[in-house]
């Protein structure tokens, strides 16, 4: 790897994934997507606006939906995904088999098509929430 000015994502925890900046192109080169740990810091999830080089620990989910693929229904996804942490460790690990066993429990239309706009109208009352609440306390 060269050093340079494009993320790199690691399986890590922290920074959002980003473990380094670098000057190489391959072909998991991507952006607007979810970075999913399988190994490293298993479970951990975040969404990546700008176009990064990803880890062989770090798989690349986005919706089949092209449509659908935007900041809040992304970081609903990355929730879900999350919430699951918990039950991998050490002798459990998420591989990539069992990541695409993994039940992820989203909210459905009554015809049982995903409901996207739900998910992105939660994201967007906590993002305001959040925003909100530290606006408040910028005033002070």
């Amino acid at each position: 790897m060269r050093e340079g000015i494009r993320p790199f994502i690691g399986a890590s925890e922290s920074n959002n994934g980003v473990t380094g900046f670098i000057d190489n192109t391959n072909s998991s080169q991507a952006s607007n997507v979810l970075g999913v740990n399988y190994n490293g810091s298993v479970g951990f999830s975040f969404y990546h606006p700008y176009e990064a080089l990803f880890s062989d620990d770090v798989k690349r989910v986005r919706w089949k939906d092209e449509e659908a693929n935007n900041k809040y229904t992304l970081l609903y996804l990355s929730t879900a995904i999350s919430q699951q942490k918990g039950k991998y460790a050490y002798g459990y690990k998420f591989n990539a088999q069992r990541m695409k066993r993994q039940l992820i429990l989203l909210p459905v239309l009554d015809d049982g098509t995903l409901d996207y706009a739900l998910m992105e109208h939660t994201m967007r009352v906590m993002e305001y929430e959040a925003l909100r609440k530290y606006m408040s306390q910028m005033a002070v």
